[in-house]
């Protein structure tokens, strides 16, 4: 079998306040094959940003990750200093944010970015790095390359940023992407087209994409895998269709259930009682407990992860179905 490109084990990053330690990612653990795509969704504040972060090395003080492992391609990134991680990013592995004003700088030139970003990474001639520029513009379906590369960001609409903040991303043909809900701000349309690139690119060039969302549709329609995330863990994660058509924790069905459906037409939406537990206080054993119609005594512990029979991976002691 082969060596996930991305595997996290047992991931911890904390945030040290004056009102105590906050427990942004609370023991995460997963992995993410050559070609294929995970989804990390959960409500917001439930740790997933944090993590695609802290893969990245990119958690600033007063946060830290004090626990777990992070391998990309079997090498642990925690063991990198400052200087190794720098050279990782925007080669091995490259992010996608959710404002693309964040990876582009006002004052450069499309052109321009795209060519050092190359250039950064490899010993190749400007030529070859402007020759590498305009096919990246042209793969994630920007017409004209030639003259947007002599555009500035401000000159591009926001679906337009967008596909040149993943152009740049995927221009060194990085191992893994983290994408951290890069398409929130845009139309559907724009949505739904920069969804089916980045699939295609994904299957394209072999690398291993982590999709960070709150939209479940997005998921279902992009994703081979999921992982629900609630008050910093991971409360189930396996195949998207499996968990989305019959979810086993209860909060992943309570997820389901909120979003709307043409079957369900003119019913009010199921909602979640209660709101999430502040990370910086949260309760002994199952997060989710004071949320939920199927807690019991046993969930003053902190349930374990279960195998299910059919590859599923779920933490709670009264699953929707027997595992």
């Amino acid at each position: 079998m082969t060596v996930a490109t991305l595997r996290v084990e047992n991931l911890r990053t904390h945030f040290f306040t004056r009102h105590g330690v906050v427990k942004a990612v609370d023991g995460v653990s997963f992995e993410v094959r050559a070609g294929r795509i995970l989804g990390l969704v959960g409500e917001s504040g439930s740790g997933k940003s944090v993590t695609g972060f802290s893969i990245l090395g990119l958690v600033d003080p007063p946060g830290r990750i004090v626990d777990g492992r992070i391998l990309l391609e079997g090498r642990d990134l925690r063991a990198l200093d400052a200087e190794g991680l720098r050279a990782l990013r925007g080669d091995r592995v490259a992010m996608v944010f959710q404002d693309p004003m964040m990876t582009l700088n006002p004052v450069l030139t499309i052109g321009t970015q795209l060519a050092e970003t190359v250039r950064a990474h490899r010993r190749v001639s400007r030529a070859a790095a402007r020759d590498e520029a305009r096919a990246a513009l042209a793969r994630v379906g920007i017409a004209s390359p030639d003259a947007r590369l002599a555009a500035y960001p401000h000159q591009f609409s926001g679906g337009m940023r967008q596909r040149v903040a993943i152009a740049i991303a995927l221009i060194n043909r990085p191992a893994l992407v983290i994408a951290d809900e890069p398409t929130t701000a845009l139309d559907v349309t724009i949505q739904g087209q920069i969804l089916a690139e980045m699939q295609s690119l994904v299957r394209a060039s072999g690398a291993a994409l982590v999709w960070i969302t709150h939209d479940l549709a997005v998921v279902a329609g992009l994703a081979d895998e999921v992982a629900v995330m609630y008050a910093g863990r991971i409360v189930e994660r396996g195949p998207v269709d499996a968990v989305l058509d019959r979810p086993l924790h209860p909060y992943t069905r309570g997820l389901v259930d909120s979003v709307p459906s043409r079957r369900a037409r003119g019913e009010p939406l199921r909602q979640i009682p209660g709101m999430a537990p502040s990370p910086a206080a949260l309760p002994a054993g199952c997060a989710f407990r004071s949320r939920c119609d199927r807690a019991s005594a046993a969930c003053l512990a902190e349930p374990g992860a279960t195998l299910t029979r059919d590859g599923r991976e779920v933490r709670c002691f009264h699953p929707l179905e027997a595992p």
